[in-house]
């Protein structure tokens, strides 16, 4: 249990200091003796092949050692599962910044955001932004800015939207970034955080950085859908990078507010809800799904005995929510304290509209809680993947394999090391088909889908790139 200005965090309640701080001071304040096994480096061969493991993106230890990226091989015939710190390895004397949350691998680079360019305890300098090659994990690009003006901006996500141009999420908007020069071409009108401006600390909680966010984007129909912490959910058309509408999450409960938004493999998108907009974690027993076309709503409650996903501002992540590109279904993690509990996994079938525990890692009676945001579904495999510690104080953490229906394949322990995790990123053959795709000859007489070999669906293809095509009941697989 954290606990701040004698309130209890884990009740939902924002604390007079921020959970940003209570984390940092939390991590600051481990033992010595624990700290030396911290730095084992444990380092990548610089031949490793990076085409088809899984990539896990930590926060690492703030306060000591700036963001890290691990990969792992989860069935080398050697057992050589893991390869440690894969930035620093295949890039000497170069890391990643502070408080790296996300990355998304896309056209053949890897990029990755952090919050601040560089950790008070690292003796490097690293960037908000970072762009790798996604089969070497050389550095092509980075940035200690986001707001090319210098004012406080703190990374959030990435989406890419063609070849040449991805968006960029922060604490003040989101930004348009050129993949061609890795330049950022300004703010998108209508994103920004209206509280920005007050230059407080990022330690804070009366500061912009806890009000008017943007969070997690998904890009659905040629347009990109962002989680916005005061405005709820932003619709942006890419082809003019404006905001043409925006859906209140008063569509719920007044006061009410967004969480995370999630693309289902049907193209559907799902709005986890959060209580109100202050950023205090607390949820409401529903989620919202929209139609990427024409902007409807629907409000689905969350079946009785089970939890709503939850959702972090403070402290900003990703959210353990996420979907499955193999079967029609959604994943989150729940409890009755929100970000703080990490032992319940839940499973929707958007098809039927089913809602099941699927885990309980309460019933292991190992103490393994699920950390943050650190689950994500494998777009092939259709295996979930997570990553699991027992307390803030102690650095043993293991990631997790599991069936899509939530039955235990394997641990993979780690070296000791507070790794304080974020998303797992899944590098794949480019040939490769989602489980359960069948390759036919195309019914050329049928409506025509793209997909990405994802699984999701696409509008435009752009030339040279795989794709699954779909026509009727007969899928087929195309270089475009």
């Amino acid at each position: 249990m954290i606990t701040a200005g004698g309130r209890n965090v884990c009740n939902g309640i924002l604390p007079p200091i921020s959970i940003d701080t209570i984390m940092m001071k939390t991590k600051i304040l481990l033992t010595t003796a624990i700290a030396a096994a911290a730095f084992q480096t444990g380092y990548a061969e610089t031949d490793t092949d990076y085409s088809s493991g899984v990539f896990i993106v930590n926060e690492d230890w703030y306060g000591h050692q700036n963001s890290t990226v691990n990969y792992l091989l989860p069935d080398d015939p050697d057992g050589d599962f893991w390869h440690y710190r894969v930035i620093q390895a295949e890039n000497p004397g170069r890391e990643l910044g502070c408080t790296n949350q996300y990355g998304q691998l896309w056209r053949g680079r890897l990029y990755l955001i952090a919050k601040q360019e560089k950790d008070p305890g690292a003796d490097i300098t690293g960037g908000r932004i970072t762009v790798a090659d996604a089969a070497t994990m050389k550095i092509l690009f980075q940035s200690e800015l986001i707001d090319p003006s210098g004012k406080q901006c703190d990374g959030r996500g990435f989406v890419g939207i063609d070849d040449h141009k991805g968006y960029i999420s922060t604490s003040n908007g989101i930004w348009i970034f050129d993949l061609d020069t890795y330049e950022v071409k300004g703010q998108i009108e209508g994103t920004a955080n209206p509280n920005a401006g007050d230059d407080r600390p990022n330690t804070d909680p009366t500061g912009s950085l806890y009000h008017g966010q943007s969070g997690s984007m998904v890009l659905a129909e040629g347009k990109v859908f962002a989680a916005h912490q005061q405005a709820g959910l932003l619709i942006i058309d890419t082809a003019t990078d404006r905001v043409i509408k925006t859906i209140p999450m008063d569509i719920v409960q007044e006061k009410a507010g967004i969480g995370s938004v999630v693309r289902a493999k049907d193209g559907s998108l799902w709005l986890s809800v959060a209580r109100n907009i202050q950023g205090t974690g607390t949820t409401l027993p529903y989620m919202v799904r929209v139609d990427p076309r024409t902007f409807e709503t629907e409000v689905i409650d969350i079946a009785e005995g089970m939890y709503p996903p939850s959702n972090s501002w403070y402290a900003w992540t990703p959210d353990a929510f996420c979907a499955s590109a193999v079967n029609n279904t959604l994943y989150w993690k729940g409890g009755s304290t929100s970000w703080f509990t990490g032992t319940k996994i839940f499973r929707f079938d958007v098809d039927i509209r089913r809602m099941e525990k699927i885990i309980d890692l309460d019933e292991d009676g190992e103490n393994w809680k699920l950390y943050g945001c650190s689950m994500r579904v494998h777009p092939v495999t259709d295996e979930i993947y997570m990553s699991l510690y027992h307390e803030f104080s102690i650095p043993t953490y293991v990631t997790r394999r599991y069936t899509a229906d939530g039955v235990k394949i394997r641990d993979y322990e780690m070296i000791s090391n507070y790794w304080f995790p974020s998303i797992p990123l899944f590098a794949q053959d480019p040939d490769a088909l989602p489980a359960g795709t069948k390759v036919v000859s195309p019914d050329d007489d049928d409506v025509t889908r793209y997909y990405n070999t994802q699984g999701m669906e696409i509008s435009e293809p752009q030339s040279g790139e795989i794709v699954i095509i779909r026509r009727g009941s007969r899928t087929f697989k195309k270089v475009m």
